[in-house]
């Protein structure tokens, strides 16, 4: 038996702006989107490389302003990636931390993606 890569699931509320953000900024591919019907709350899957994140409009599903890790082999382009394509509602920096370095951005509900290249002892 193993264990896969867990798939995090965040709250959005927009869709619009959850494709602005994911997709036109960071990059993200969509896999999917499911509604129930016409007018109904979206369920999106988008990835970029390893990373498969959801994102949900249903109330019950999770809550704004979680925080996820995100390890990258090469933050530096990332953040160069990001910086040039000079979004309006984030202007990302790398931060020095004890564990490594640490690139914060925030979707427009609140969620932190937290890119990191972390140290390996």
């Amino acid at each position: 038996m193993q264990l896969a890569a867990p798939i995090p699931i965040l709250r959005s509320f927009d869709e619009a702006k959850a494709r602005a953000f994911y997709c036109e900024f960071l990059g993200f591919s969509e896999d999917w989107s499911h509604r129930f019907e016409a007018g109904l709350p979206l369920y999106l899957q988008l990835s970029r490389d390893g990373c498969v994140l959801h994102l949900s409009e249903h109330h019950g599903d999770c809550c704004p302003g979680a925080a996820l890790r995100i390890s990258v082999d090469d933050l530096d382009g990332l953040h160069a990636e990001l910086t040039a394509r000079a979004y309006a509602n984030a202007r990302p920096s790398i931060i020095n931390q004890p564990w490594g370095r640490d690139m914060t951005v925030t979707d427009p509900f609140g969620n932190r993606l937290i890119f990191t290249d972390i140290r390996t002892p």
